[in-house]
């Protein structure tokens, strides 16, 4: 049997993708990887599987969706125990992430005729002969890159999305998670064994690569920033359509009239929850003086309390092993800029496990500010207002999420920070919430899945128009009369020149 150096960390053997446990370096499963000539063949056999699906119509992919949706749901402990088994996930937090994607494949498969089937739209007086129609047509072939943080959910939010539009999806997981990205693929196979509408290709990051150049409609992409330019690189060189949802380092603020145990709570989920490896987690506090030190105390207390290990646990493991790495060069930082660790700290992290650790007074200069951690670590720094707290939450290049805890001011707050989601006192809420997009600005990507945005996300709108009459005032046309000018300037300047 091939020896495992570094639990948790995916090695190729034999032109198998071997997966391990990042808690005890146990096998999770071995996966065929694909040469580009293999991905290429992927697309076009997908390409092919596609049409198929497209010609169902919304009825009939609606009703295969639901299918699939109903297995996923009856089979949700045995997902979440691969997810825990293959990324280290606690089993309790795998079974929400099951959940969440059950609801969006739910959400999806019942809404996209509704948002994006043919339909009439007003013309104005100018061309009212005219009747105008608007509808969304499947891109064709969908290529997916998922990360290993959440290897059910994000998938999901694209794949689902993507198939309920009409296309074909081929699926290039994590090569920390292919077990579950496989799991999702042949479970779908069962609903609809007609043709390969939704496949996987298995590797590492070159393999990410060639579905990037195999000819795929469009591209939608989760990992980090760094990642997301490469992938942006390699679509341009054929104009092939993206969809980023990068990286992180979202902020809550804590304003004067919040309330304390509540913030305290959602805080501590929202920055530990996976270890703190999620893209939207919490990473950043901004908590105003009159409040500061009894919020403190309150996360503290309850982030503390939190267990860590294999099983049965709060906490998990971290997932990739390189990570763990960047998670200690942060603590060591910014003890060394002069902050302090109220719970945790260089200590904490003892791998493949990071303890919860709670940083104060750490400069907005150091990497535990500024950089994405990814880690079950935060920061707590105190500001004199909610001004000043936006000010240093809006500081970053970053802007995926963020939350803001108070009540009179806290959707207003919520509004200017630059970010392209926000919860009011809650954190995270949103990414479960089927009906809103989800997305960010800057550094952390453009484009929505989820939500009514993010099924038009996976079809390129077809605009038709059709006579209805004759013109009144005939302008395209090289028919048209002096006086047909004549007339059509004045009822411009009727019209709008008032």
């Amino acid at each position: 049997m091939t020896a495992v150096h570094v639990p948790g960390a995916p090695f190729v053997s034999d032109g198998l993708l071997v997966s391990t446990s990042p808690a005890t370096g146990a096998e999770a499963g071995r996966f065929p990887v694909a040469s580009a000539a293999e991905v290429a063949a992927a697309v076009d056999r997908a390409r092919a599987a596609g049409q198929w699906w497209a010609g169902l119509g919304f009825a009939a992919r609606r009703e295969r969706l639901l299918r699939w949706r109903s297995l996923v749901a009856r089979r949700i402990e045995q997902l979440a125990e691969l997810v825990h088994v293959e990324g280290g996930k606690p089993v309790a937090d795998a079974v929400v992430e099951v959940v969440t994607a059950v609801e969006h494949i739910d959400w999806a498969a019942r809404n996209a005729r509704r948002v994006l089937g043919p339909r009439r739209v007003r013309s104005r007086l100018i061309l009212a002969e005219f009747s105008g129609h608007l509808e969304y047509q499947p891109h064709g072939v969908v290529g997916v890159i998922g990360p290993w943080n959440y290897p059910v959910f994000t998938p999901i939010g694209s794949a689902a999305y993507a198939l309920a539009a009409g296309n074909a999806v081929v699926l290039k997981p994590s090569e920390y998670t292919p077990a579950v990205g496989q799991w999702l693929v042949d479970t779908f196979a069962e609903v609809v064994p007609e043709h390969p509408v939704f496949t996987a290709v298995h590797g590492l990051g070159d393999v990410g690569a060639a579905l990037c150049r195999s000819g795929v409609d469009k591209v939608a992409f989760t990992g980090s920033t760094a990642t997301a330019k490469k992938v942006m690189a390699a679509c341009a060189e054929s104009l092939t359509p993206v969809l980023v949802e990068a990286g992180g380092k979202d902020a809550m603020i804590v304003d004067a009239d919040a309330d304390l145990d509540a913030a305290a709570e959602a805080c501590v989920w929202g920055a530990l929850t996976n270890a703190g490896q999620t893209c939207i987690g919490i990473e950043r506090v901004y908590a105003v003086e009159p409040v500061f030190d009894a919020f403190v105390d309150k996360v503290v207390a309850r982030a503390g309390r939190l267990t860590v290990g294999p099983e049965g646990t709060d906490i998990g493991p971290i997932t990739m092993p390189a990570q763990v790495d960047v998670i200690r060069r942060h603590i060591d930082d910014a003890l060394a800029r002069g902050g302090r660790a109220v719970l945790g700290g260089a200590e904490a992290v003892q791998p493949p496990y990071v303890r919860p650790t709670v940083l104060v007074d750490v400069p907005e200069e150091s990497a535990a500010v500024r950089e994405e951690t990814f880690g079950p670590t935060l920061t707590i720094n105190r500001v004199r207002d909610a001004e000043e707290a936006l000010a240093r939450a809006n500081a970053l290049p970053y802007g995926l999420g963020g939350s803001v805890f108070g009540r009179r001011r806290a959707v207003a707050i919520a509004r200017r920070l630059r970010s392209g989601m926000a919860s009011v006192n809650s954190t995270l809420t949103f990414a479960g919430m089927s009906t809103l997009p989800f997305g960010g600005v800057g550094e952390s990507g453009f484009g929505r899945i989820h939500g009514e945005d993010g099924l038009r996300e996976f079809g390129r709108p077809k605009s038709i128009t059709r006579r209805r009459a004759r013109s009144l005032l005939p302008s395209m046309t090289f028919e048209r009369t002096p006086a047909d000018v004549a007339r059509l300037v004045k009822a411009v300047k009727l019209m709008y020149g008032r």
